[in-house]
């Protein structure tokens, strides 16, 4: 789901529209004696088509390939860590880094989306998208809370995260679908006023 965002930055990543070979020419009708019929032709390359054009992507899309194809279901436990002198244990209820990498890239992807609704309302001027994004902030604190508890391993001590998630997440399903109500509402306004 994280690389659904590489698809939002600013540079173009991929071509959007393979083009054909395309003439153009003037109408016998609309052609003057002075001028003569131009024909202009233009035809690329059908390996262009779908081109990465962002090189970062490029070597975002391929890190991350390579990383989850190398180190598939291994946790920290099992990477030697400065030869073989020094070895992390790690309780059996620990996350893998594949499972690591898809909270945080989760995270992060939330974290992405929310500005992009925020920039949506500010260059739109529909204000009420900015609601959208206040009212993903408690979903927010929901992973953030997750990923705090994983972190560390799942401790008893810290079971009253979970309980915390468990709330912020019902807060803020309440939150989106306020906050989506509002969007409706001024969406059905702004249609009248046309």
């Amino acid at each position: 789901m994280a690389i659904t965002t590489l698809f939002y930055l600013p540079n173009s990543l991929f071509s959007h529209k393979p083009t054909k070979a395309i003439s153009f020419s003037t109408p016998k009708s609309q052609i003057h004696e002075p001028f003569q019929t131009q024909v202009q032709t233009r035809t690329e390359n059908p390996a262009n088509y779908v081109t990465i054009h962002n090189p970062k992507a490029v070597v975002a899309l391929f890190g991350a390939g390579l990383t989850l194809s190398l180190i598939g279901p291994a946790s920290a436990a099992e990477l030697p860590l400065l030869g073989s002198t020094l070895q992390l244990v790690e309780p059996a209820n620990a996350l893998s880094l594949a499972t690591w990498a898809i909270h945080v890239s989760s995270v992060v992807e939330w974290i992405t989306a929310m500005a992009l609704v925020w920039q949506y309302g500010e260059q739109s001027g529909y204000e009420s998208w900015k609601g959208l994004a206040w009212g993903m902030v408690p979903l927010l604190g929901g992973a953030f809370c997750a990923c705090t508890w994983h972190f560390f391993y799942n401790s008893e001590s810290l079971e009253v995260l979970v309980a915390l998630q468990a709330a912020l997440t019902v807060i803020g399903n309440a939150t989106m679908c306020i906050a989506a109500f509002r969007i409706y509402k001024a969406s059905e306004e702004s249609s009248k006023n046309l």
